[in-house]
């Protein structure tokens, strides 16, 4: 897991949450072709940050090919974490631990996403309508904002295959946008390659 480094404490002001628990997504060579290297330079200078932020810092920013969405998953690419692919079934409880830095007030849910589509699955496996992260409240957030666990539901027929689906995390903060993404497949692993709630490799 990246963390902001000193520079991008001072420099970034616009920098705020991701998610340190199950391993995200992160930006790697081909997140680079996808959606240019900008992109993958201003997440590697600072995890924590937005799409709105990386659009009013570099005005003339577009995604290099239709395969990027800085909206999903920030524009991460999945051939860049196939190593970092979870095996769940239906019932099995996922611990979450987020990092916040700057507090937003907002909105806030995990969801399980289609990462093809673009479309959730199903209901929120969690959500909070409002007064997440309020900065009222900062550093003392509330435990269940920072440290919580999601049950895996049913999705029999979907989420088969590596690639297929995340469980998403997202958080609107006073306009800004903060999304990570947990690679996952759901029901019964192929024979060695999956461990149940656990990270594998694709």
């Amino acid at each position: 897991m990246l963390f902001p480094s000193i520079l991008a404490l001072v420099t970034v002001a616009s920098a705020h949450g991701v998610v340190q628990k199950p391993h995200p997504r992160t930006p790697g060579a081909e997140t680079s072709t996808a959606c240019g290297k900008v992109l993958t330079d201003f997440y590697k200078a600072d995890n924590t940050s937005y799409p709105e932020a990386l659009v009013r810092s570099h005005p003339t920013f577009k995604p290099a090919t239709s395969s990027c969405n800085p909206y999903l998953c920030r524009g991460y690419q999945f051939a860049d974490n196939t190593a970092n692919v979870y095996s769940y079934k239906a019932g099995e409880k996922v611990d979450f631990s987020v990092y916040i830095r700057i507090p937003h007030v907002g909105n806030a849910n995990v969801s399980v996403v289609d990462a093809k589509a673009n479309k959730v699955i199903g209901e929120p496996l969690k959500s909070w309508p409002s007064g997440y992260a309020d900065g009222k409240q900062f550093p003392n957030l509330p435990k269940d904002q920072t440290q919580f666990s999601v049950t895996i539901p049913d999705l029999s027929g979907k989420c088969a295959s590596p690639g297929d689906c995340v469980i998403q995390w997202y958080w609107f903060g006073q306009g800004q946008t903060y999304e990570d993404c947990v690679d996952f497949t759901f029901g019964s692993a192929p024979a060695t390659s999956m461990r149940r709630g656990s990270r594998i490799a694709a």
